[in-house]
Parts: structure tokens; sequence; C-alpha cells
């Protein structure tokens, strides 16, 4: 991979404060699923977002807390004030296809107001099954399988051909997609990237997550929404290959991967 060619990470200027690297309404987590709102909320903040506001269920909310302090945590009742004052939208990881979770995303993308949106499994889910609207700006990152259910193709068609089905879920929901695989695809219609970092060190639960929330901390910093998938996605897979390096592939956990995004930046500048 050219470095020159991966889109640039916005500058952080020493006069900055939080406001400057927006905010991040995350909507994710549910009563059984709890760890998925903690690593997207987390993924943000290590990858540059200013401040991160976790809406979700008890459950999730007392995890974060325990987990993590830099997580603001909020109550779904308090969705439609929040998403007033945020500058991306992060939904699903974890969200469960409830009906109340079904009600949520509804809710929350009748709500959105010319902010980025990043949309993850099991908004995913919520998405294929019911005609909701979308906003304009959207990134959608199915794995084969969420992919499919967009589509309502089969698992194998879109593993026959995973470029056709990433432009396809573009062109049928008009966003960027992000087409999960050991070769992630990122397309948005005309421009199209092939990923070349990662590795089966990522092939456990909770990578996803991670991923979706740096490719949310990335719009938080005023990327675009093409150029937030493509750098999120790279990073990501390089964070998964220091992880690796380090831990083995059998013994990284998402968490781990976590760690090493920093590691990733470090090398991505050095060289970029």
């Amino acid at each position: 991979m050219d470095y020159n060619n991966l889109p640039k990470l916005p500058k952080r200027e020493e006069n900055s404060n939080k406001g400057t690297f927006g905010k991040i309404l995350n909507v994710s987590g549910s009563e059984y699923m709890t760890g998925a709102a903690y690593l997207s909320s987390i993924s943000a903040l290590k990858i540059g977002a200013g401040y991160v506001e976790l809406a979700s269920h008890k459950n999730a909310l007392k995890a974060a807390a325990a987990l993590s302090p830099e997580i603001v945590l909020a109550p779904v009742e308090k969705i439609s004030d929040i998403i007033k004052t945020s500058t991306v939208l992060l939904i699903g990881c974890g969200l469960s296809t409830t009906e109340e979770a079904e009600k949520i995303f509804k809710d929350s993308m009748s709500l959105v107001n010319n902010i980025p949106v990043v949309i993850d499994a099991d908004g995913l889910n919520i998405l294929a099954k019911k005609n909701i609207k979308l906003p304009e700006k959207v990134i959608l990152t199915p794995h084969p399988k969420e992919a499919s259910r967009l589509l309502a193709c089969s698992l194998d068609e879109v593993l026959n051909d995973m470029e056709a089905a990433a432009k396809a879920i573009t062109q049928k929901y008009n966003c960027v997609t992000v087409l999960k695989s050991h070769r992630t695809i990122v397309t948005d219609g005309v421009n199209i990237f092939h990923n070349d970092t990662g590795n089966s060190a990522l092939a456990k639960a909770g990578s996803g997550d991670v991923l979706a929330g740096m490719i949310a901390g990335l719009l938080a910093q005023e990327m675009n929404i093409y150029d937030a998938s493509v750098l999120g996605v790279y990073l990501h897979g390089l964070a998964g290959d220091l992880a690796k390096n380090d831990l083995t592939a059998y013994g990284v956990l998402a968490s781990d991967t976590i760690r090493y995004i920093s590691n990733a930046i470090k090398i991505y500048l050095s060289k970029s």
C-alpha cells in the first residue's frame, strides 16, 4: 500500500478543544449485549474523537461506566435531545432486533439533520427487514451475511462477487459501503478501495464494533464519509497486524486491537 494514496488524517492544532474534534452520539448496546457499546465508544475516542455520548440500555451503561471513565452516558430516552448537538451518529452495535430496538433505530433515523451516520450490526439487520428512510450521509458496514440480508440474496451470491455486492448495496441504499472480509472493500459507487491490512486475528467478536467506532471517530474530525471509511478500515487492519505480531493471531481480542490503534496511527503518520 502506498501511504501517499491514503486519505490524510486531519491535523490537530495546538489551540484545539474537545469540541473541535466532534461529538458522537453512539446508540449501541442492549440488555444482553453490553460489550459492543463500550468497544465502539472507546475506539472512537482512541482514534481522535473529542466526545462520545453513549445512549443505551442500563446494563450497557453500567458496563461502559465500569470499563471507561471517558465515555459520557445517557438513557435512550435522551436521544432526541442529544442528537441536536451531535456531529456524528453511530448506531447498531449490539443494539438487538427487538421491537424496542427497531423503534429506537427508526426514531433515530428520523431525527438526523445533516450529520453523517454509521450503521453497523443490528442496525443493518433492522434496515434489511424494515422500510426505513435513511439520511443523506450514511455508511453501512456489513459482513457478508448482513450484506446478503440487505440485498435479499444468498450468502453465496455475495461471496462469489464481493465487489459487485458492495456496489449493489451502495446503489440500493445511496450510501458508502464497507463490506467486511479478510480483504475489506469500500465503495461510494464511483471510487473503490480494496484493503490490504488485517489478518485472522480480527476474526473475533467485537472487531466490527471497533471498526465502526474508528470510522465514526474519523467522521467526528470532519473527514468525508468515503475517506473516513477508507482510513478507518486501513488503520483497523494495521492495528490488527500489530496486535498479531505481539500476541499471535490466536490471542488477540477486540479490546487488544483498540490498544494498538495509537501504534497504527504513529506508523501511518511516519510514512504519509
